[in-house]
């Protein structure tokens, strides 16, 4: 497959190393327009300067860069793999993806990113799946760069567990665009943005970043933790992120999935 990237930060940085280690070859990445000098004969500053040819578009980028070029790559009719699920919390821009996937019969891929157990919420919704909370901790130092600072003095907290979020899926993916992409996979894969619970905690106590999904309904009832360790470049995201980039991609390709 011939593959284009967006982004060149911590996570997309991740993504290439495994896949090139894994024998896939990076043709093109989408970087701001100024930044194209730095290697002009694999940077792109827009979309109409794709190559033509790729097969796929993987989005390590964020909110703004799924925003900004997204739409444009389905309307091309390049499916596109993101891990910037908390943009979808904003309805145009949900809008805006999906009409652009259907014109241009393209898919936008979802990554479950750096949380699990998404396949039993998407089969319990099946029946009536009435509860589903989601937990997000990690050490204050993972919070930093968020609204996390404006609630606490991330330095001072050195004992105990701090909530500084509860709301919505919907609020919280939207107040915390680098931090609840997965309050966001939650709330896709479950209940909807509007009806998921989130607590956000600046936890003094751990060193690994900890997801927990708890959820209720016809089907009985679960609760899954996941303690991922965070990028070594990026605390505020875990491995898992860029593991679960790569394993969407090799998924597509294979005659079976699971």
């Amino acid at each position: 497959m011939k593959i284009g990237l967006i982004g060149k930060g911590a996570i997309a940085g991740n993504v290439r190393a495994t896949l090139e280690k894994r024998g896939h070859v990076i043709t093109a990445i989408l970087v701001r327009k100024e930044r194209v000098s730095e290697d002009p004969d694999l940077y792109v500053g827009s979309v109409s300067d794709l190559p033509r040819d790729l097969d796929i578009m993987i989005d390590c980028a964020g909110h703004s860069a799924l925003t900004a070029y997204g739409p444009e790559i389905l309307l091309r009719g390049l499916d596109l793999i993101t891990v910037s699920l908390g943009a979808l919390a904003n309805q145009q821009i949900y809008d805006a993806l999906e009409s652009a996937a259907m014109q241009g019969s393209a898919k936008l891929h979802l990554v479950s990113g750096a949380i699990g157990a998404l396949d039993c919420l998407q089969a319990a919704r099946v029946g009536k799946l009435g509860r589903v909370t989601y937990v997000g901790r990690k050490p204050p130092r993972g919070w930093k760069g968020s609204p996390a600072e404006t609630k606490l003095d991330l330095d001072a907290v050195r004992d105990g567990a701090h909530t500084h979020f509860q709301g919505t899926a919907r609020e919280a993916a939207l107040a915390y665009p680098k931090n609840a992409n997965v309050a966001a996979a939650v709330a896709l894969a479950g209940v909807g943005f509007d009806a998921t619970q989130v607590h956000l905690i600046a936890d003094a106590t751990i060193t690994a970043n900890i997801h927990e999904i708890e959820a209720s309904g016809d089907f009985g009832s679960f609760h899954f933790q996941i303690n991922g360790q965070s990028l070594p470049d990026n605390p505020r995201s875990s491995a898992l992120v860029a593991m679960s980039v790569v394993s969407k991609l090799e998924l597509a390709t294979q005659p079976f999935s699971i």
